[in-house]
């Protein structure tokens, strides 16, 4: 069951990725339009900065695009390669949904992560709308802290003046 959840999270993942490239390609493409029209149309030199200002804009986009097609590329090449499951006593590494208690001064909460070499910070649904996973990164404090580490080990985050401890209850 983890391995067919693993593959929903995967496809859910390249879809949020086609929707950054649809907008960045959208944006890419009025605002390049947007700076020719006003280069062709400039009467002043106003209008030849704005027509800089968006052909900066639509470059930024083509950037955002890029870089997205490049992550998309490879989720699929590590979901190609093979998703691997892990033992509930395995160390945590790349593929592996990771349950997680979250401790501090106000209480604890559970959440799962999915940790994968792209997409940090997305939060994907479950099946069936089954709750939700984010997915982290090796690069992420979160990520660096999971990795190696196995069920019932604990690690502490701090973000701004708050502590947080996060303990592995399930690896999968």
């Amino acid at each position: 069951m983890s391995l067919q959840r693993k593959h929903h999270f995967i496809e859910e993942l390249k879809r949020h990725y086609g929707e950054i490239i649809a907008g960045a390609r959208g944006a890419e493409v009025g605002t390049a339009q947007a700076a020719s029209t006003l280069q062709g149309e400039a009467r002043s030199r106003e209008d030849t900065k704005g027509a800089v200002e968006f052909g900066r804009m639509s470059n930024a986009h083509k950037k955002r695009r890029e870089r997205a097609v490049r992550e998309v590329d490879q989720i699929v090449s590590f979901a190609t390669a093979g998703l691997p499951s892990y033992r509930p006593t395995a160390k945590v590494g790349l593929g592996a949904l990771v349950d997680v208690s979250i401790e501090d001064d106000d209480g604890s909460e559970e959440r799962t992560v999915f940790l994968l070499p792209v997409g940090a910070g997305t939060e994907l649904t479950g099946p069936g709308a089954d709750g939700f996973i984010l997915v982290v990164t090796p690069k992420s404090p979160v990520g660096r802290g999971l990795m190696g580490a196995c069920t019932g080990d604990s690690f502490e985050i701090s973000t701004g003046d708050i502590d947080r401890e996060w303990t592995i209850i399930d690896v999968c």
